[in-house]
């Protein structure tokens, strides 16, 4: 099971290696659009490369409303999660 922690290890990493931008830049308070500067096409990117490291997908329509790191960290987070 993958803790908040671990997920945002992964978007982090993920985020450094596709968008080339800074560690320290990627926080859990920082904007998507805003501070990191990610754009339609990278949050495209970005759905894959979460859909390639956990075997999920988050639909397009549920990532709209993410606006920050931690946003897409709890959506992750409930993705992965195993159904009781």
């Amino acid at each position: 099971m993958q803790t908040r922690e671990d997920i945002f290890n992964i978007l982090r990493d993920a985020m450094v290696e596709l968008f080339e931008l800074e560690p320290e830049r990627v926080t859990l308070e920082a904007n998507l659009y805003q501070d990191l500067e990610i754009d339609s096409i990278d949050a495209v990117d970005l759905i894959d490369h979460i859909k390639r490291k956990t075997g999920k997908k988050i639909a397009a329509e549920a990532f709209k409303s993410v606006r920050t790191v931690n946003d897409v960290v709890e959506a992750v987070y409930h993705l992965v999660q195993p159904h009781a």
